[in-house]
């Protein structure tokens, strides 16, 4: 994920199917923000950028744009096909990231992150296991590039029924996942690319041979928690493990990083605001 101009949610419907206790909602949260409030979709050098068109809302918050609509059904799986203007599903998609689609799930209170890649079958049905654990309301993001067509990312809601107790996230740069201590450093500011660099750790030791994934040293899924708009980044050229991010309105953004050591994906999260205090922000 790189640095590049603000994007828009270029429409082609999503048609979801899921079951068990799942139910198929609406978005909910925080009202979408205004027009001038638009989220950046952000790339590095070396990756399709794309210029947001004025008006347009942030990625993965809209659930209808451009004509298209998402639609959720009730079904015993996750499973969804993509409607292009045609009306018919989407059977061809350009590779991004040595993928043609990410599938990005998260609980409406910026927990439970996953992050996974269906398999299509030759009709353009993409279908996914799934499990999600704690109640709450999900926010499920298509993120991909039909072949010849925009780089699109739409979004939904999911829900998972039973005691919902939503977590809050207090400002975090570490985070421990089996032994690795990950470190983000560097600053949100907005309107302008920021820096974020990436340390890893294991007994107290720098990790220096992370091993690629999708086709880099770590792969970055960015949302402002108000509202979960969402931006995807990759890492910048060069030895470190960096991200240019553009965020558009000062608050809080939760980042999921996911890197592979030994052979096994395992997943960052931290919490950073615009106006952080102890010198971080602005």
């Amino acid at each position: 994920m790189k640095t590049g101009p603000k994007v828009a949610v270029y429409g082609l419907a999503l048609a979801v199917v899921f079951g068990g206790t799942w139910a198929a909602g609406a978005a909910v949260g925080t009202p979408p923000p205004k027009a001038d409030e638009a989220m950046a979709h952000n790339e590095s050098a070396g990756h399709d950028e794309h210029e947001a068109e004025p008006g347009k809302l942030p990625p993965g918050l809209s659930v209808s744009d451009n004509g298209y609509t998402l639609k959720l059904h009730e079904n015993s799986s996750l499973g969804f096909h993509i409607n292009g203007p045609d009306g018919k599903p989407v059977t061809k998609f350009d590779v991004e990231h040595e993928k043609r689609l990410h599938l990005i799930v998260v609980r409406r209170d910026g927990s439970n992150f996953q992050h996974v890649h269906p398999e299509m079958a030759p009709d353009g049905r993409w279908q996914v296991p799934l499990t999600l654990g704690q109640a709450g309301s999900y926010r499920v993001f298509a993120d991909f590039k039909p072949e010849g067509g925009p780089k699109t990312t739409l979004g939904a809601d999911i829900q998972k029924a039973g005691d919902y107790q939503p977590r809050q996230h207090e400002v975090s740069r570490t985070f421990t996942v089996d032994g690795y201590e990950v470190t983000l450093q560097g600053d949100l500011t907005v309107n302008a690319a920021s820096t974020l660099t990436v340390q890893v750790t294991k007994n107290g030791q720098p990790v220096t041979d992370l091993q690629n994934y999708l086709g880099a040293k770590g792969h970055l899924v960015a949302l402002r928690a108000a509202d979960l708009a969402y931006l995807h980044v990759h890492p910048e050229d060069g030895d470190q493990v960096k991200f240019a991010v553009e965020v558009p309105t000062d608050g809080t953004y939760r980042l999921f990083l996911d890197f592979q050591h030994e052979n096994e994906v395992r997943t960052a999260e931290f919490t950073l605001t615009t106006h952080e205090e102890g010198g971080h922000g602005h």
